[in-house]
């Protein structure tokens, strides 16, 4: 991944869980509305579908990126069936590196 993409979804990262950081001190042990609740919970999982969106599919190395859009649908498919999320990764790996092997 090139290294402006990162520090860019690092300064995103921060700058989205910043109000967290600030927010209960500014609130000083007030209860949140729960629509804000709901927004501040979802952040982290945007966040790291944004890292993996740009990490599958942000290189444009030709070949690699279809390898690595089949690893996370496989490893998507173990986690749709429940599956522990170490077997998830390791699935993902799997075929990702086997479709590179073979293509």
């Amino acid at each position: 991944m090139r290294t402006d993409v990162v520090a860019l979804l690092l300064v995103t990262a921060i700058a989205a869980l910043l109000p967290r950081a600030v927010g209960p001190v500014l609130l000083g042990g007030r209860p949140l509305a729960p629509p804000l609740r709901r927004m501040l919970e979802m952040l982290a999982p945007a966040l790291l579908t944004a890292l993996i969106v740009v990490g599958v599919w942000g290189s444009g190395d030709g070949g690699g990126s279809a390898a690595r859009a089949a690893g996370v649908a496989a490893g998507v498919v173990v986690v749709l069936r429940r599956g522990p999320l170490v077997a998830a990764m390791i699935v993902a790996a799997a075929v990702a590196a086997g479709l590179r092997l073979v293509t």
